[in-house]
């Protein structure tokens, strides 16, 4: 092969299969080791011969070199920084092996450049994935102050109101979906790749102007007309304090919007239970989470009562996916909730107490008195707290309850709708104890909540749940008798 051929492979391994590919055919080609060496590096099974030899041209200054050994030559090309482009070929070496290195040293320097160019790019958009998702845990706690400087410095500012989408994508696509938002947007929206959902985008987009519920969602239609193979939830107008219901509101409307031809759902107009509940049971949940809001922990690694209610709210939405949100491990989780059982008295494998917990937190911001202090709503000692079925008798609770359960009982509810949800609530929200008691096997039930599911236009069997809003819908509706 002829020195011109022998340039023409080196450039398209290089261009095609990178520094590996080249490196590779040059050792095979040359019959030897062939390496690039730093000498600042730990090389492990590298040759002495090599080592050594890329330090010597480093402090000489020289740009080539050859070491020749008892059976061996050691042939060195600097490249950029101290790297070395090392071979280390038996004696008799082939004649034309220094020209071929030589050769194959400037477009092995421009490809390793390139290979570290891309490997900061990855970093940096790594670094900036993780802090926008920085930015939406800021979000779902509460923090606006610090997700607004966060924002700020990466942006776009974070719209104030807003709707919030849940976007569906196909494995793999996300990347491309994201791209699609932001053309679609002008780059004014917030995107955020779910930590939980591997196949979902979160994208917080400035309101836009009112319009009838009948009017659809021009960014939810254009997503869906520019990557068919979507779904997209949309919240209502909300205010960016209100981070964590739009999020729930998006998440429901996803549930529907699988289902639908137009592949995209606004959340429908119904009571919420915060706004019905907050005159009712502010005193009861501020007395509920006292424990936990004045909480200290006894060693300075320890979670504070801050982190252990973001750990209940993140559990109670995603159940053991929490995990991937909290970026902790599954018994650093478990041990966490153990915590949480013990200072509220809770059983969070009862469904009713996960509701009680998932309304109190609802109700309370979380910014309660500090360590050591004596929780207000928490009355004196002895005296008879609210409990939650106080709450829940108040005249706006059952009529909130009424009208969440209303679509159970109404001309398009399947037969046997109410019972199916009433049974799969008694067992905490379990299929199989709950399929054993309607007669019908697991998927038989999964079946009929799926349908419900469309009906109330609410997720169920996915996190984030409407299970804890139905226990309570119908715990309101028993009361009232």
């Amino acid at each position: 092969m002829s020195r011109s051929d022998d340039i023409l492979k080196v450039h398209r391994l290089a261009h095609a299969g990178g520094s590996a590919a080249l490196l590779e055919w040059l050792a095979s080609h040359l019959g030897g080791w062939v390496a690039v060496v730093d000498p600042e590096a730990d090389h492990g099974s590298a040759p002495e011969a090599a080592v050594r030899g890329a330090a010597e041209l480093g402090a000489r200054g020289v740009r080539s070199a050859v070491l020749h050994g008892a059976d061996c030559a050691t042939l060195l090309f600097a490249l950029d920084g101290r790297r070395v482009l090392a071979a280390v070929l038996e004696q008799p070496h082939h004649p034309d092996a220094p020209a071929l290195l030589a050769d194959a040293a400037v477009p092995l320097g421009l490809v390793l450049r390139a290979e570290e160019a891309g490997r900061r790019e990855e970093r940096v958009r790594r670094a900036e994935g993780q802090a926008r998702e920085a930015v939406l845990h800021l979000l779902m706690n509460g923090w606006l102050s610090t997700a607004h400087q966060i924002a700020g410095t990466l942006g776009p500012a974070l719209p104030d109101p807003m709707r919030m989408y849940v976007v569906e994508c196909p494995t793999g696509r996300r990347a491309e979906v994201a791209r699609l938002c932001r053309e679609l947007t002008g780059g004014r929206a917030w995107i955020v790749r779910c930590p939980v959902y591997v196949r979902h985008l979160i994208v917080l987009a400035p309101a836009a102007p009112a319009a009838g519920a009948a009017a659809g969602d021009p960014l939810a239609e254009a997503l869906v007309e520019g990557a068919r193979d979507c779904a997209v939830g949309v919240s209502g107008e909300l205010a960016l304090r209100e981070a964590p219901t739009a999020y729930t509101q998006a998440f429901h409307a996803l549930a529907v919007a699988r289902g639908s031809a137009d592949r995209h759902a606004r959340f429908g107009p119904g009571p919420e239970l915060a706004l019905a509940a907050h005159e009712a049971g502010a005193a009861w949940a501020e007395a509920l989470l006292a424990p936990l809001h004045t909480y200290a922990p006894r060693r300075p690694q320890d979670p504070g009562g801050q982190e252990l209610r973001a750990t209940a709210h993140a559990w109670l939405n995603f159940t053991s996916h929490a995990t991937r949100l909290l970026k902790v491990h599954r018994n650093t989780l478990a041990a966490r909730l153990r915590l949480i059982e013990a200072l509220l008295g809770l059983d969070l494998a009862r469904l009713a107490d996960q509701a009680a917990l998932s309304l109190a937190l609802r109700l309370t911001s979380g910014a309660g008195p500090g360590p050591g202090d004596r929780a207000g709503s928490g009355g004196a000692p002895g005296t008879a707290a609210p409990g939650l079925d106080d709450v829940l008798r108040d005249p706006r609770l059952t009529d909130w309850a009424r009208a969440h359960l209303s679509g159970l009982s109404g001309p398009d509810a399947p037969p046997g709708a109410r019972d199916t949800v009433r049974t799969w609530l008694a067992h905490d929200a379990q299929l199989v104890p709950a399929a054993a008691v309607l007669g019908v096997s697991v998927p038989g039930a999964r079946k009929r909540l799926t349908r419900i599911e469309a009906l109330l236009e609410r997720s169920l069997l996915q996190s984030p749940s409407a299970r804890h809003d139905l226990w309570l819908a119908h715990r309101a509706e028993e009361l009232a008798g």
